[in-house]
């Protein structure tokens, strides 16, 4: 700024480090303004993606419980047992004949049954580690066991994609922080709330930045690279002040979870509906590390599972017909033990399982290459892994977001096929 405390052109330049990127916590622009990064547009021809991370390590033998396996599963668990379907109100909902879904996930049910919904049992990261940091890590940046890549699988999907989406929303991240999932070079918006965009009421801050941004660019008439960003921006803002997030109605009836999962994801469905080019988006839903008293049925780990269930219910609701070009897909850092501990919870463990929602899913299915729960087919105690996390995500990848470039995605990693989503 200059001796009278207005925005220079130099501060402009200054603050934007390069052509097309626009962030808050530059020189020129308020803490409380959004980033909003720009490249040519092209419009994405595949599914749009949401990634629900279930951080914590979820205990999947309770979520989809292979009650089949009988007095394995059930000695193994006296207190967290789900029961066989019809033996209890709080029995398993049966999906195949082996597998039950927790009762509380029973909004699923109905999309399981419709053929939107698939479920992936025995899947994990092949890498080993029992720590949450390790093991986050390699599922985010898609190399198990390689701590040298500095990119997220999610951000190489972007930056290989043969198209370049130019729109500020191409991805997001709900939260304070977009997931490392995303790192890499199409920078992520992170979004805690829709009604950031409209300044926190500071109306009379954002009148003086755009008039000093009008003096300094053609912002009506742009006459060169810098102008037309500035114009962007200001366009893109008006969009978002017309998302009011409180005045959203879902449709369908469609009831979301009064928590920061029911709020993320009812935010990532309107900025779908709104058309604004939304490729990639990330939400979190953590608390899972249930050591002791897990509370299966009337504690922490069921109060996550009725969370789960009715956000992704809504979510689905809500979006309608829409669902048939979007894929949500669940995943966690690992499973917990097969056998429950002496503080009636669950330790760390291996194997787990993936959801896959969406009118692109072959639902209806539990895909596994089931290893049993017999003592000699366990990993050290836990549920062996037989399906390859990436498996799963480089199919979602070349199917439904058609992005071949799988070997730049999952580098070093020959995908085996799945068969959970269709071609498009």
């Amino acid at each position: 700024t200059n001796d009278k405390g207005q925005i220079t052109r130099r501060d402009f330049l200054k603050g934007g480090a390069m052509l097309g990127v626009i962030g808050a916590g530059s020189a020129f622009f308020p803490a409380w303004m959004p980033k909003l990064a720009f490249a040519s547009a092209e419009k994405a021809p595949g599914d749009a993606l949401v990634c629900v991370f279930l951080r914590g390590g979820m205990d999947s033998l309770s979520a989809v419980a292979p009650y089949a396996e009988g007095a394995r599963y059930y000695d193994a668990r006296p207190t967290l047992a789900v029961p066989e379907p019809g033996k209890s109100p709080q029995a398993a909902l049966d999906l195949d004949g082996r597998f039950g879904l927790h009762p509380t996930l029973a909004p699923l049910q109905e999309i399981y049954q419709q053929g939107d919904l698939a479920i992936v049992h025995a899947v994990g990261s092949p890498d080993p580690s029992r720590s949450h940091f390790d093991s986050m890590h390699y599922m985010e940046y898609g190399v198990p066991g390689d701590k040298s890549i500095s990119t997220g699988w999610l951000g190489r999907h972007l930056q290989s994609a043969a198209w370049q989406n130019g729109s500020p929303f191409r991805a997001v991240g709900i939260g304070a922080m977009p997931p490392d999932s995303l790192r890499g070079p199409v920078a992520p918006l992170a979004l805690e709330s829709i009604a950031d965009f409209h300044f926190k009421g500071r109306e009379g801050e954002l009148r003086q930045l755009r008039q000093s941004l009008n003096q300094l660019y053609a912002v009506n008439a742009p006459a060169g690279a810098l102008d037309a960003q500035a114009k962007l921006v200001f366009e893109t803002i008006d969009v978002l002040n017309k998302l009011n997030a409180n005045a959203y109605q879902p449709a369908a009836g469609a009831n979301y979870p009064d928590d920061e999962f029911g709020l993320g994801l009812r935010q990532i469905a309107q900025l779908i509906k709104a058309g604004l080019g939304l490729e990639v988006a990330c939400v979190d839903l953590g608390g899972w590390d249930t050591h002791e008293n897990q509370g299966v049925f009337d504690g922490g780990y069921n109060a996550l599972l009725e969370s789960l269930g009715r956000g992704l219910s809504a979510f689905y609701a809500d979006l309608g017909d829409k669902m048939q070009r979007v894929t949500l897909v669940t995943m966690s850092e690992f499973g917990r033990r097969v056998a429950e501990n002496g503080s009636q919870g669950t330790d760390h463990g291996h194997g787990s399982v993936m959801f896959v929602m969406g009118g692109g899913a072959n639902g209806g299915q539990v895909f596994t290459r089931w290893p049993s729960l017999a003592p000699a087919a366990l990993d050290n105690g836990d549920l062996a892994i037989t399906t390859d996390y990436r498996d799963v995500l480089a199919e979602i990848v070349s199917r439904r977001l058609l992005n071949p470039s799988l070997d730049k995605i999952f580098p070093g990693h020959q995908p085996a096929p799945v068969g959970v989503v269709k071609e498009q």
